[in-house]
């Protein structure tokens, strides 16, 4: 396999755009535009469509929402725009943006366009092709940029109305309990037992900062050459929140596979390196509950996981692999559910 996943491939049939329209749109709403345009789409994204449009010697990125019948506030495209448009003038590395059009006579959906930026995106959160020291580096540098995210004053960048502040998880459990009730094709008893123990388990604390929602190493562009992190990407689930979420759900994502910690390799920080260095960063004497914030984790991504292979039987999934994902709801909600204390 690959250690990259920036490859592109010809525009999947379901995904066909008309590039003429979409070159007369854009000559109009942006500069740099030539008289033609090329097309292809990344083979990776499971969610939103992602396209590499090449027109008047650059280069940018075109992401939008997917063809079909979309659950509720699913595929959020505009959000994306607008928080890494807010983003751009803080510590947090983003693309340029320049244009959001939600006029889906142009293309069937919302979509926006953004910078193409150079750089590594991994297929193995454990990096096996970087040395043990690089390795560590962009770990390390992966929870700075985190820290710095969740720094940012949301008010003073114009996103306060970006979300609700307080009762975060209890909206998260109640939002992902019907995404997954609203694509559920088979009984899974683990689920079940998820969604009644979760809300009477909420810690009381509403800490609100700006949450990406799927922040891991595979959603950032790691520099060509070096170590560190050049852009966040795949933003469309960010709101405000609770900031343990998201460092959760990086640790979930990046070192568990069904609950299982997987084989280290050298360098990688442990759980409790990975904990205490963000608490370091974020100046925090430490972590309570974090049982609750990993098994709240892996039901969330148990719920998008099932929605990811509904499409896919639906045949609107932006990854042809999405149909194989019929086992993975259940192997995270058991996981998850393994953890709950006695």
């Amino acid at each position: 396999m690959s250690n990259y996943q920036n490859e592109t491939i010809p525009v999947r049939e379901a995904h066909r755009l008309d590039e003429e329209k979409l070159r007369v749109y854009l000559s109009a709403n942006m500069d740099g535009i030539g008289d033609d345009i090329a097309m292809c789409q990344f083979a990776v994204g499971q969610s939103n469509p992602t396209y590499m449009i090449s027109t008047g010697g650059c280069e940018f990125v075109l992401r939008k929402k997917p063809p079909g019948t979309l659950l509720p506030s699913a595929h959020a495209v505009d959000r994306e725009y607008r928080i890494m448009t807010a983003l751009r003038d803080t510590d947090v590395p983003v693309p340029k943006t320049y244009l959001l059009c939600e006029d889906e006579s142009v293309l069937g959906t919302a979509f926006f366009v953004m910078d193409k930026v150079d750089g590594r995106v991994l297929d193995d959160q454990y990096a096996p092709a970087f040395s043990p020291e690089e390795r560590g580096a962009v770990y390390d540098h992966l929870l700075q940029v985190l820290a710095a995210f969740h720094a940012v004053d949301y008010e003073a960048v114009g996103l306060g109305d970006f979300g609700r502040p307080g009762n975060y998880y209890e909206r998260q459990i109640n939002r992902w309990t019907k995404q997954y009730l609203a694509s559920q094709t088979d009984d899974i008893e683990a689920m079940m037992k998820l969604m009644e123990w979760l809300p009477k388990n909420v810690p009381q604390d509403d800490t609100t900062t700006l949450v990406h929602g799927d922040y891991r190493l595979g959603n950032n562009i790691i520099h060509p050459t070096e170590p560190r992190i050049v852009a966040v990407l795949d933003w469309e689930l960010a709101t405000l929140g609770h900031p343990l979420a998201d460092l959760a759900y990086c640790y979930v994502a990046c070192f568990m596979a069904t609950g299982e910690l997987l084989e280290r390799l050298s360098g990688l920080p442990s759980e409790e390196q990975f904990i205490g260095r963000y608490c370091e960063l974020t100046n925090r004497d430490g972590i309570p509950d974090w049982t609750f914030y990993k098994v709240f984790q892996l039901f969330r991504l148990a719920a998008i996981v099932q929605g990811v292979y509904k499409r896919g039987l639906d045949g609107i999934a932006s990854n042809a692999k999405a149909v194989t994902y019929g086992d993975r709801c259940r192997d995270r909600a058991k996981a998850a559910w393994a953890m709950v204390p006695e």
